[in-house]
């Protein structure tokens, strides 16, 4: 079982620098779209991801400092902090989690591709949704084209299951519609003011809580998923590849 997941905004470059160089799949494919940001001014940065001054120049200075001899280097399951990391908790994880983690868990990235949780990187931000031109098109779902899938598909061992936990964001640079692996997406929904309905804020959290589960149990099977139970969720329903909870 294998599980996609979107990286965060939000990061934690205070802690487990790795004093490292990068290590990760797609090093000339980042270094090419680096390339390209690093001819931006902090304005246009600012413009370019619709961001503060204060967090345009902050992002402005990892553009330019970013290379092969910069070792300020982190984990992303430890760097990335937003809602799906602080539910996931990976802090927490035992060592067996963690290497059931690297070999199962792959984090989607605007600037990386694929990567495994114990890859070397450089903080970032660059949302798989922006309009960057680049060598191969005007955004970075034309950039990265099919290197994505190729790298998920080589990971998947036959008639091995897919868990997308990603954001549709993030998944549409996956083209999971061309994998012939069982792929299930979990949907998490709310009731409120007596309806079902899908809380961004919520289905983050949760998502982090069933990657969680996921790898702290050691989860290989489909029927298991629906045991989960997490913060009041219950399974409710399978149907095309969905699997519903509810609470």
């Amino acid at each position: 079982m294998k599980i996609i997941i979107s990286p965060a905004k939000k990061l934690n470059t205070d802690l487990n620098v790795l004093n490292s160089e990068m290590s990760f799949s797609f090093l000339k494919e980042s270094t090419e779209l680096i390339s390209e940001l690093k001819k931006f001014t902090v304005t246009q940065v600012k413009d370019l991801m619709n961001l503060s001054v204060n967090l345009a120049n902050i992002n402005w200075n990892r553009f330019q400092s970013w290379g092969i001899d910069n070792l300020n280097t982190c984990h992303p399951i430890f760097m990335f902090q937003g809602d799906v990391y602080k539910s996931m908790k990976a802090d927490d994880f035992s060592d067996k989690e963690l290497e059931f983690a690297q070999e199962n868990l792959r984090i989607l990235s605007g600037l990386y591709g694929l990567l495994k949780p114990l890859d070397k990187i450089l903080p970032y931000r660059l949302e798989m949704g922006t309009k960057l031109n680049n060598s191969k098109g005007k955004d970075l779902y034309t950039f990265w084209g099919d290197k994505i899938y190729d790298k998920l598909y080589s990971d998947l061992t036959q008639d091995e299951v897919l868990i997308n936990l990603a954001s549709n964001e993030y998944s549409r640079a996956s083209r999971l519609n061309k994998l012939s692996n069982p792929i299930i997406t979990p949907i998490f929904k709310d009731y409120k003011n007596g309806k079902l309905k899908t809380i961004s804020f919520f289905a983050k959290r949760a998502r982090g809580e069933m990657c969680s589960y996921i790898i702290r149990n050691q989860i290989v099977k489909v029927d298991d998923l629906k045991l989960f139970n997490n913060k009041g969720y219950g399974f409710e329903s399978e149907h095309n590849g969905e699997i519903l909870f509810i609470r």
